[in-house]
Formats: structure tokens, C-alpha cells, sequence
């Protein structure tokens, strides 16, 4: 028998922070948008990733400066039960009735359950029997229960926004030792004892840096140096702080093969994990966490109906798009996606800018009302199969010259635009201006042991800012100026009558203007 399609102007898939956007920015126009959400709507970054790692760190941190702070008394180690309870009150313990109501409010249809492609702008919906949300979204089927099928029409567009799914390194022995990942490691009941962390980019320092502070002894492995994407010297500076945090820092090495007994066995609790490295060093400590990237997830979409293989996907499986969202590859002009699952810029900012964007491209479009609300400016809109112009709000330029990066480790590292060496070998006549933050009068009042760098990199020809990193404390609150200057390509002369207060960190802008000349 076959299935009554429901229809919709718009089909969302993915109702993380993303998706959410996606669909806010494309209903503002009159057009009714369906969300198709198999997990929690907000996403990983609600539930298990910005969130909750942000507020793990926050403790150590707010620690860490009573104890720097001339006056005040260490407060002693973290209050580990008050910790994990701030944790569960910012996930709202893993429940997404505040979000329903937001996406109800907002006049957008949830669709509780899997969403994949099924042909043109066709989108097929599978949610088991019971149908119930549970902390996972969606309640276990009953065994031998049928799972329900939905198939969604869009009259206009599909938005793809299904994000990412962790990397497991084909490893011998590791996924056999039930390692986790960055769900694990910020929905933990309990701090364990000792930690191997396997990855070096951000989760993996991030998460270094809270169980340290939280009392266990941890062990991280990175192949490379720490924090690669960003400018050599801050992966540098962490690693430091790290091993002064009692963490043992090893890079330049990897995974060879994990044992850990007890895993799988009925009524077992499993042992402790041993990590053989490749240098032949061992490690062995209470749990594992791999935090070695991430991949769009395109795997269980079904992007085959649409006619789209292998060939037509990017590095990792991502969908292609244009600036303006737009897949690649697909016939018509329906089919749009942004965030993670197109692997331009994967973080949940640079999405949700992506998703503002194709918002208002899918608004534009095809929406008729025209209102307050709708996604109106001086420029129009682009046709099907055409880009928006640079820098208008129907193109997502900021991704290709201006992605922004905020690591909050101890100290925090930030950054905008490339760094040096990608400049360089992009062939910018670029100038790198350093300076020693601990040199600036804010800085000494903030702290006498205050440390921190900061660097910015100025095309030469256009003397514009094209990129900046800030490692410090509190660097992520200092790159938004740094940000503006780079989209806003603000003139040198220009910036120089930016009169930063005294005595703020921020006077270190006066100290780059003065070292480069002016």
C-alpha cells in the first residue's frame, strides 16, 4: 500500500541550532516549513557538545582566578556534584520541551523521526511505533513493532542540515573498548579516575583541561601538535598550560592498539583500558575518549535518490553547495544544506550564519509576504542556480575569509580569518604583528601572573586586517573586534582613530597599529 504524502513549502532536515535557524529564517516569507528531527531538537550542541563541555571548564576556570587573584583564597577543588547538576540544568536534563515550544511558537511543524531523501524534494520520515520522546528524542521501538513511515512533499525546497558524526580510527581492539566520545565525555555521571584523550584538535584539549580541573589524571595523545588549525604558537601555549594542569602531554605519537577486558560481558563491569602507542609507550587509565574529528553526515541520508554518488561529494561525504547554499549536483535548484554536514566551516556559529543565509535565499525565493519579518535589503535576491553577490546577506562569504574559532582551554584561544601559513600559500602579501598581551596595562590589573600573545595579520597592499588569534584569558571576548575589522575590511588609517578604553586587554589594537608604523 503506499504511503499519502503530507505537504510542506519547505522540509528541514536536522533540528539542531542549525536546522532551527534554517527553518525560522525560511517561514518569514508565509511559507509553511515542516523540522524533521530524529534526537533532541537542538542538537548536539544544545545537549552534548557547547554547551555542557563550556560549562565542565567553567569551574576550573572561575578557580583558577580567585587563585591568581592577590586577596582572595583558592576555593579548593571544584564541587563535582554541583558541577554535574549546572551541567544538567544548562542541557535542561536532556529534555527538549523548551525547544518544542519555541519551534510551535514559531509556527514551524516538528516531525518526530529520521529523515532521508527519497527522490525530488521528497523526503521519507521513519520514527519507530511507539513514537515517544525520550532523552534521545525518539522511544525504542517494541520488539517485533513496525516502524511508522512519513513521506513529506516540498513544494520548493529541501535544507539539509543533519551536521556531523564523530571519526572512530580503525584502530585494533579500540571499538571493542567502548571509548568514548564528546557525548560521553560532557553527559558523564562521574569523573573517572583516570583519562586517555586521543585527539588533539578541540574537543580533545578542551576536554583534557575539565577533567584535569575535575580531578582526574589525564593522558593526551595527539599525532601532531596540538590545535593544528590554528597559529603554531597557541597550540604551544596550551600544551603548556595543559602540563602544568598535570596533564601528560604526548604528541608526535599515536593509538597502535587498545585492550580493555570486561567489555560486552553480562553483569560485567569493565576493566581498565591499555593504550599501546606507536612509539611503544603504554597507557593504561579507567576510560578512553576519541576525539579525532568529525565527518558530514551523509552516510543514512539516502543522497543516491537525488543522483548524487560518491563523485559528486566532498572530502568526508559532504554535500557541495554554492555561496548560496545550493546544492551542487542536483537538478532544479530544490536542494540546499548548511552547517557541519557541508564541511565548510564546521562549528555551530559559522552553521547558524549559513543557515541565516539560506534562510533568506529559500525566503526570498519562493515566500509572498512581505512584512516585518521577512528577509528584505537592497539587494535582490538570486535566481535559481545563481550565486547571491559577495557579502550580501544571500551569500555565506564570511566563510572563505573571516571563519571564526573560540577554544576554551586554560588559556583561551581565538581566532579569525587564515593563519600565517595559510595566508602565504594563498598568496596574500600579508605582515605578521605580534604582541605580548602581558605587556598591556589592562593586563596587569587583571592579573600579575597574566600571560598571553596575540598576533594579526595585515595584507600589505590593501592594508586591511585579513586575519587575528588572541591566546589569554578571556580570549574568545576579544575576538569580535578583530572579526568586524576583517569583514569590514576597515581601513589601517582608518582603524588608527579606533581609541581603545584604558586600562582594558583591548589596548593591545593601539600596540599593533604602533608596531606596524602608525
Amino acid at each position: 500500500m503506499s504511503l499519502s504524502e503530507e505537504s510542506f513549502d519547505v522540509i528541514v532536515i536536522g533540528g539542531g541550532p542549525v536546522g532551527e535557524n534554517a527553518a525560522d529564517r525560511a517561514s518569514r516569507t508565509g511559507l509553511s516549513v515542516a523540522l524533521v528531527e530524529s534526537e533532541l531538537l537542538g542538537g548536539e550542541c544544545s545537549y552534548w557538545a557547547c554547551m555542557p563541555s563550556k560549562v565542565l571548564l567553567r569551574a576550573g576556570a572561575v578557580r583558577a582566578l580567585a587563585r591568581e587573584t592577590p586577596g582572595l583564597r583558592d576555593p579548593g577543588a571544584p564541587d563535582i556534584a554541583a558541577v554535574f547538576a549546572r551541567r544538567d540544568e544548562i542541557t535542561s536534563n536532556w529534555d527538549d520541551s523548551g525547544q518544542v515550544s519555541w519551534v510551535e511558537g514559531a509556527g514551524l511543524t516538528l516531525v518526530r523521526g529520521h529523515g532521508r531523501l527519497a527522490g525530488e524534494r521528497l523526503v521519507e520520515v521513519t520514527v519507530p511505533e511507539s513514537g515517544a520522546a525520550s532523552e534521545s528524542g525518539l522511544g525504542e521501538a517494541e520488539a517485533g513493532a513496525t516502524p511508522v513511515t512519513r513521506l513529506l512533499r516540498a513544494r520548493h525546497a529541501v535544507i539539509v542540515a543533519t551536521g556531523s558524526v564523530p571519526v572512530l580510527p580503525d584502530t585494533p581492539g579500540l571499538a571493542e573498548a567502548a571509548p568514548w566520545s564528546s557525548r560521553e565525555a560532557t553527559s558523564a555521571e562521574a569523573v573517572p579516575e583516570s583519562l586517555v584523550v586521543v585527539g588533539g584538535g578541540v574537543v580533545g584539549v578542551e576536554m583534557a583541561n575539565a577533567y584535569a580541573d575535575l580531578g582526574a589524571q589525564v593522558t593526551l595523545v595527539s599525532r601532531g601538535g596540538l590545535l593544528s588549525g590554528a597559529e603554531p604558537f597557541a597550540g604551544e601555549m596550551v600544551a603548556e598550560s595543559l602540563s602544568g594542569l598535570g596533564v601528560d602531554v604526548r604528541t608526535g605519537t599515536e593509538v597502535g592498539s587498545v585492550e580493555r577486558p570486561g567489555v560486552g560481558l553480562e553483569g560485567g563491569v569493565p576493566g581498565p583500558v591499555t593504550v599501546t602507542l606507536s612509539d611503544g609507550g603504554k597507557i593504561t587509565a579507567a576510560e578512553i575518549l576519541v576525539a579525532t574529528g568529525r565527518v558530514p553526515r551523509t552516510g543514512d541520508l539516502g543522497v543516491e535518490s537525488v543522483g548524487l554518488d560518491g563523485s559528486a561529494l566532498g572530502r568526508g561525504g559532504a554535500l557541495v553547495v554554492d555561496e548560496s547554499m545550493q546544492v551542487s549536483g542536483v537538478s532544479g535548484g530544490w536542494l540546499y544544506a548548511c552547517g557541519d554536514v557541508t564541511g565548510r566551516a564546521p562549528t555551530t556559529h559559522q552553521g547558524k550564519y549559513q543557515a541565516r543565509v539560506v534562510g533568506d535565499v529559500v525566503a526570498a525565493r519562493y515566500g509572498t509576504e512581505v512584512g516585518d519579518r521577512s528577509p528584505t535589503s537592497g539587494d535582490p535576491e538570486p535566481a535559481v542556480g545563481q550565486e547571491g553577490k559577495a557579502w550580501s546577506r544571500y551569500a555565506a562569504s564570511a566563510d572563505r575569509t573571516a571563519r571564526v574559532q573560540v577554544v576554551f582551554t586554560r588559556p583561551q584561544v581565538s581566532w579569525v580569518g587564515p593563519t600565517e601559513h595559510e595566508a602565504r600559500a594563498a598568496g596574500l602579501p600579508v605582515e605578521a604583528v605580534s604582541y605580548d598581551l602581558s605587556w598591556v596595562g589592562g593586563a596587569s590589573v587583571e592579573s600579575p601572573g597574566y600571560s598571553g600573545r596575540a598576533q594579526v595579520l595585515i595584507d600589505t597592499q590593501r592594508r586591511v586586517l585579513v586575519g587575528a588569534t588572541f591566546v589569554g584569558p578571556d580570549a574568545g571576548e576579544m575576538l569580535h573586534a578583530a572579526t568586524i575589522a576583517v569583514v569590514g575590511e576597515v581601513p589601517l588609517d582608518r582603524l588608527w582613530h579606533a581609541v581603545p578604553a584604558y586600562p582594558t586587554v583591548s589596548e593591545v589594537w593601539l600596540r599593533f597599529l604602533e608596531s606596524y608604523g602608525l
